[in-house]
């Protein structure tokens, strides 16, 4: 059985299946998704975990032996097995395969979850793969698109019986540049400083760059001023703060959409493409050149 991350939570209410196989690119989902198991396990009367790191000398035997190990307390256990490589070796991709099939392992009272890193496609063809997906439910935890990400994280403030509107949600993800860890400490944050309810882009902006110097906030109010000497002093700013450069052309974008800035908003693709190694260019220059263009004087 194959589940999406977002159905897992509907899953774990009902009995657990014998084997759980997680892997995917984004470590966030991939941890969260392990402690629902290990959470749902407890709660169903699973009361020992045994932990198995497959590392250099491993032995599988390991495997078989924590299986067929009935628990310490004569109740249900869970069978942990990490592997962080996310490569099993010839040995190990033969060792799981079996492990399957073995009734100590697959029967009552024992829950197995496997988890690995990121699979490249060769690895996701492979038997043993296919295997474990079959004999249990397979969980891939990638990283929503970037597209998708301020719904990602409007799912998430609800969680915490929040909202905010789409530009505070779209100012987040140009803030994190697709990192869900850092997306997950400032949604946590925004929990901590604001009580249940909607959340303004003001609140936002203020909890997210609570920690720097200069932030877009003071360049977005230099562009909307047309004050050119603080708009390049705070780009230097921000340039010297490490500041990412996605959530500086969001300022720069959002301005240019404000005042229907054509020009202005053909430079901001231009500078999107360089950011993400589609043109030549430097990114922060363009910014430069960018915001004189929006401080200039507005012509009749």
């Amino acid at each position: 059985m194959l589940l999406r991350p977002e159905q897992l939570a509907a899953h774990l209410d009902k009995p657990l299946a014998p084997l759980y196989f997680l892997h995917g690119d984004e470590p966030l989902l991939v941890i969260e998704a392990g402690d629902a198991i290990r959470a749902a396990a407890r709660k169903q009367g699973f009361e020992e975990r045994e932990v198995i790191v497959v590392g250099t000398g491993f032995k599988w035997d390991e495997l078989f032996l924590a299986a067929g190990n009935m628990s310490l307390f004569g109740g249900s256990k869970l069978v942990d097995l990490r592997i962080p490589s996310g490569k099993p070796g010839r040995e190990g991709s033969e060792a799981l395969q079996r492990y399957i099939g073995t009734t100590g392992a697959m029967g009552p009272g024992i829950v197995t979850l496997i988890t690995l890193p990121e699979l490249d496609w060769q690895a996701k063809k492979a038997s043993w793969v296919t295997a474990l997906s079959n004999a249990g439910v397979a969980i891939e935890c990638n990283a929503p698109p970037l597209a998708r990400l301020p719904q990602w994280i409007a799912e998430r403030l609800a969680r915490q019986q929040q909202t905010a509107p789409r530009p505070a949600l779209e100012f987040i993800a140009a803030h994190v540049e697709g990192n869900l860890l850092a997306a997950h400490q400032e949604i946590q944050k925004l929990g901590l400083l604001h009580p249940p309810g909607e959340i303004s882009l003001e609140q936002v902006e203020a909890a997210v760059l609570n920690v720097a110097r200069y932030d877009v906030s003071d360049l977005r109010d230099a562009l909307k001023n047309r004050d050119t000497v603080r708009a390049v002093r705070t780009l230097e700013g921000l340039r010297g703060e490490d500041a990412a450069p996605p959530l500086v052309l969001w300022a720069l974008a959002t301005e240019a959409r404000a005042v229907a800035a054509r020009a202005g908003l053909l430079h901001a693709a231009k500078i999107d493409r360089m950011i993400k190694g589609l043109a030549r260019g430097d990114v922060w220059d363009e910014f430069l050149q960018l915001a004189l263009r929006l401080t200039q004087p507005r012509t009749r």
